[in-house]
Formats: C-alpha cells, sequence, structure tokens
C-alpha cells in the first residue's frame, strides 16, 4: 500500500519551526518524513537553511517517525563524515533512517571555494563516495584514491540494521546509471511518460527497492492564494537543469525567477484550492507504481496544509490505494 510523508523544507523554515511542523505531521496522519540538506535556501524569499543533520537528530529524537534526507557527498561532505554520520542516525534510531545520495548543485557545494566539475564528474565523484560509504557501514577500513582521497578511514560505531542508500534522480540517463548501486529512487513530478521511462529503465537495469515520489503541492482557502503562494515561493525552483546545477547564488536564482511565468509553476508544482482534486491527483500518481509519496506544500506556513491533508486527503488515499506488487 502507497504510504504518505510529510517533506520538510529546510531552505523555506527555520529549524525549530520545522521540527514543530514535523511533529504535528505526525500527529495529523503522516506516516514517514523527508527533508532536504542545504548550505542556501533557492530564494532570498524563502530566507533559510539550518543544518539537517542536527536537526535530523532532534526530528527522531521527537517522533516516532521514518526519515529520509538528500544530500550530496564529495564536495562540502567528505565521504567518510557523510558516512558517519549516517552511522550514527542508523544507530540511535534503528531502521528509520534512510539517506538519498546526489551529485549535488553548485548553490551548496561552491562554498568549499573548490572548482565545480563538470556533470560527468560529479557522478564519477558520487560513484566513488557510495562505493565509500559503503563499505564504511560494512564496517571496512577504506583508503581510496580517485577524485575523492580517503585514507585508513573506519567506523567504530555501527548500526546493526544497514540503512538504505536511496538514489535520487530525475533523467532516464541517471535511472540507468545508479540502478547498479541504489536500494531504491526517489524522484519528482515530471510528465506521466517520463516517469514511467524514469521507472521502467530503473527497474531494466536491475534497479531494486521501493520507489518514491516528492510532489511539490499549494493548498489554500481559495484558488488564487494558492496559487500566489506556488509563485512567491516556488518559482525560483522550477528552472531545470543545468541552470540549476550551475547557478551558485539565491540572488541569481531569484533573478532568473522573475522571467517564469505562472504557468510554468503551476507545471511544476500541483496548485489547487479543492482537497479532492488533490487527493485524485495524488491517487493518479500512487497508482503508476510508488510505494512512497511525499507531499512538499510550498509555503513557508505548514499548519492549515497539515491539518487539512490529516483530515480530509490521507486518510482517503490509504482507505482506497492498491498494494503494489
Amino acid at each position: 500500500m502507497t504510504r504518505y510523508g510529510f517533506h520538510a523544507s529546510h531552505e523555506q523554515i527555520s529549524p525549530a519551526t520545522l521540527l514543530r511542523d514535523v511533529q504535528h505531521a505526525e500527529a495529523a496522519g503522516f506516516e514517514m518524513a523527508m527533508c532536504s540538506d542545504h548550505f542556501s535556501p533557492w530564494s532570498a524569499r524563502q530566507g533559510h537553511s539550518g543544518y539537517t543533520w542536527a536537526w535530523l537528530g532532534a526530528a527522531l529524537a521527537t517522533t516516532d517517525l521514518s526519515f529520509g534526507c538528500v544530500s550530496a557527498p564529495g564536495q562540502r561532505y567528505h565521504p567518510a563524515i557523510a558516512a558517519q554520520k549516517i552511522a550514527t542516525l542508523s544507530q540511535m534510531f534503528e531502521g528509520r533512517f534512510w539517506v538519498a545520495l546526489g551529485s549535488g548543485e553548485a548553490s551548496n557545494e561552491h562554498i568549499t571555494g573548490e572548482g565545480w566539475p563538470r556533470k560527468e564528474l560529479r557522478d564519477q565523484r558520487l560513484d566513488e563516495c557510495v562505493d565509500v560509504i559503503r563499505r564504511l557501514l560494512d564496517g571496512e577500513e577504506v583508503s581510496h584514491d580517485g577524485l575523492v582521497t580517503v585514507d585508513r578511514a573506519r567506523l567504530w560505531d555501527l548500526p546493526q540494521q544497514q540503512p538504505k542508500l536511496i538514489a535520487p534522480v530525475v533523467s532516464v540517463e541517471s535511472a540507468k546509471r545508479v540502478a547498479a548501486w541504489a536500494d531504491g529512487l526517489i524522484t519528482i513530478v515530471q510528465p506521466e511518460d517520463q516517469l514511467r521511462r524514469v521507472i521502467e529503465t530503473y527497474r531494466e537495469a536491475g534497479g531494486r527497492g521501493e520507489l518514491s515520489l516528492q510532489i511539490h503541492l499549494s493548498w489554500a482557502e481559495n484558488e488564487q492564494e494558492a496559487e500566489d503562494i506556488a509563485v512567491d515561493q516556488w518559482r525560483s525552483n522550477v528552472i531545470g537543469a543545468p541552470v540549476a546545477w550551475d547557478t551558485e547564488t539565491a540572488e541569481a536564482f531569484d533573478a532568473i525567477g522573475e522571467q517564469v511565468t505562472v504557468e510554468a509553476v503551476r507545471g511544476a508544482v500541483q496548485v489547487s484550492a479543492d482537497l479532492s482534486e488533490h487527493r485524485e491527483r495524488l491517487a493518479h500518481l500512487a497508482s503508476l507504481g510508488f510505494d512512497d509519496l511525499y507531499l512538499h506544500h510550498v509555503g513557508q506556513e505548514q499548519e492549515a496544509f497539515i491539518d487539512a491533508f490529516g483530515a480530509e486527503v490521507i486518510p482517503r488515499l490509504t482507505a482506497s490505494t492498491p498494494t503494489h506488487a
């Protein structure tokens, strides 16, 4: 049966408020949660970017939810340090934490002062990092010389249950490449034929594990307010690759976002004041074969969304969603 989770957006909400939001989401009936891991927001209007890994410890300790985090090892995070963080959370909260390992964006990684590699080098660096992280989680002493360097690293505290290393994927090409190492796949809403191709390619390449989908949506008491929230908060996020990968500052994203149309925002964000319309869209997305759907209301105020979806959307979806093979 498809499960429905809450996406915690660190770029938009302060850590203290976001902790209360995820606790509220659990009480309202959300079954799990995931979060972003940014150093910088996508927009100065969003205006936040707390340290995800400190927040995760508090969130896991004060709820019973499982949590995932999308993170990029290799530049801002050395893979041995990434492995240590993953292992520590996984040991303290056995079976409740997963991480999606991506190749990153310049907006977060440029802070190191290192050059921003070409995409093919970032993908190669990610593959090396995943190998290092998995070997460390297996208890090995690891040395590695390549796009990342590791000298005799070993983790001294390991979880009993291996955390899942998930692949965040948008393109068909990436779905094929990550199938060799991923314990599951997470993607974002795209045109339906593209989503089907991503799933099929991942499975045909031997990809294992559960399939997850992150859904950006905007709900308010009236349609205009829902649209205004989406345009204000998310127009800087609908910019596609490679610009989204390579732009370095929130101010630059804001400048680009000024050229984004309302139609483009509505193409990337599920905008509606009608809860039944949201239910129908979510049920259809679940029917494509996704095990987990993570709902991200793109507004900065989460309380009304959590209450409305907890009362009127999630219970009806979970009562009617078929079980996936």
